[in-house]
């Protein structure tokens, strides 16, 4: 038995100095010195390790297989971002940028071993069947995600169209796990949702950053700028469970704002991952006051936005603390079929701030509630026009009530915001520090 452990660990350290050979292009670009500090120790348990398999598990295994294995195991021991991609994976992989794919709509990561939902994407099976940002699901049908690879995971999310999956969830807050059930469908990303607000305020929700978000948030705001008598007077920008995407349309976002300055910088080790993004001097709102809306499920490129408009004065950001992915991944090519996702740099805001693990602190906290109507009250307040024999204002107003308006377009406004405060609490609340900013901007600009 010894012999052959000893047999086959040899044959694992003479696999080990071919894959060494054949990678001998990515050694010479090494240093000198970190050659010379190659762990030998640790490459021999490693091809002991190996020869042990190779002899005593209860099945054989092949070696591509057993590389394979390692190969993954390495990378994805780095951090929950970095991963090796086979033929298949990195196929995923690009399907998410494009708009359209098939599962139940959720970004998803590892923590702990389970799977986290980072956010469920809009008008998508898992945000209609109840998924919320921060959910850990433990179970997909009868199988238990700990123990799977994060890629494992998302090939059981996967499926035929119209075929139903069982996610059982632990969500803070719930005494037991709750089991809820997603029927798949094709997912078609629409990246941007956009209405008006109480006449003159914009609404514009990007619920992904793909390639083409900036252009379609480009024609958004000028159809709503046709459908209003002049200028927008601001606009709430919904980032709220925005799991992020391509970098440069969160770049392309931000610099439609700013008229100068710094929107984002990368640090990493090599001269490639040294990035600095400047503003060009335009803003598509003409400085109309801008408020950002973002929760924990708003990740990576959504918080290179708010980051951005928070340290360049110009938007107020509410909300919750975001979701904190600060890093920056790169595909690496290594074979035709094979590549490696790899952390190579850190996102920082203008001011200097990593992103990474703390998130964007909004200016102003608020949480998810549900807000009802108060009863009405029987007892109208009294006033001083109520008041028999009481004097006129002196405005030449007869009633004392000032100058008369519309009694129905105020009801009709009243009665729509008071539906948005009541299904949206955070929406409605926006569009009030909205309107303040607006009305002092109006002022100062009179004065």
């Amino acid at each position: 038995m010894i012999r052959v452990v000893r047999q086959a660990s040899l044959r694992g350290l003479g696999l080990i100095i071919v894959c060494v050979s054949l990678s001998l292009t990515a050694f010479q670009t090494m240093a000198k010195e970190e050659l010379e500090s190659l762990p030998l120790q640790q490459l021999r348990t490693f091809a002991d390790i190996f020869g042990r398999i190779k002899a005593n598990y209860v099945e054989p295994v092949e070696d591509e297989v057993l590389l394979e294995n390692a190969i993954r195991g390495m990378v994805s021991g780095l951090d929950p971002h970095s991963n090796y991609l086979d033929a298949d994976d990195y196929k995923e992989l690009q399907v998410g940028t494009k708009g359209e794919f098939g599962g139940l709509g959720i970004e998803v990561g590892m923590e702990d071993g389970f799977v986290k939902v980072i956010s469920p994407i809009d008008d998508t099976p898992a945000q209609r069947a109840g998924v919320r940002s921060g959910d850990l699901i433990v179970r997909l049908d009868d199988t238990p995600v700990k123990g799977l690879s994060l890629n494992e995971a998302v090939a059981l999310m996967r499926g035929k169209p119209g075929t139903s999956l069982e996610l059982t969830i632990v969500r803070k807050g719930e005494e037991k796990p709750l089991k809820i059930i997603v029927v798949r469908d094709i997912i078609r990303v629409v990246s941007i949702k956009s209405r008006l607000l109480d006449e003159r305020f914009a609404y514009l929700r990007i619920s992904q950053f793909q390639t083409n978000t900036t252009s379609d948030m480009l024609k958004s705001l000028d159809r709503l700028k046709g459908e209003v008598e002049g200028s927008l007077l601001g606009m709430v920008l919904d980032l709220r469970n925005n799991p992020g995407g391509v970098l440069n349309a969160a770049v392309s976002v931000s610099d439609a704002f700013l008229e100068s300055g710094l929107i984002v910088y990368t640090e990493g080790r090599e001269n490639d991952s040294q990035l600095r993004f400047e503003a060009a001097p335009d803003d598509v709102l003409d400085g109309a006051p801008i408020v950002v809306l973002v929760n924990e499920g708003s990740a990576s490129a959504s918080e290179i936005v708010a980051g951005a408009l928070q340290d360049q004065n110009r938007a107020v950001i509410m909300g919750s603390r975001t979701f904190g992915k600060g890093s920056v991944q790169t595909i690496i090519p290594i074979t035709d079929t094979a590549a490696v996702k790899l952390t190579t740099a850190r996102y920082f805001t203008p001011s200097g701030r990593s992103i990474q693990a703390e998130g964007i602190e909004p200016d102003i906290e608020l949480e998810d509630l549900t807000v009802s109507k108060a009863e009405d009250s029987q007892v109208k307040p009294i006033k001083e026009s109520n008041l028999s024999g009481h004097l006129l204002n002196g405005n030449g107003n007869g009633n004392g009530k000032g100058p008369e308006k519309s009694e129905d377009n105020k009801e009709s406004q009243a009665d729509e915001n008071r539906d948005m405060v009541k299904k949206d609490y955070q929406l409605g609340e926006a569009l009030n520090l909205l309107k303040g900013l607006a009305i002092l901007r109006s002022k100062k600009t009179t004065s």
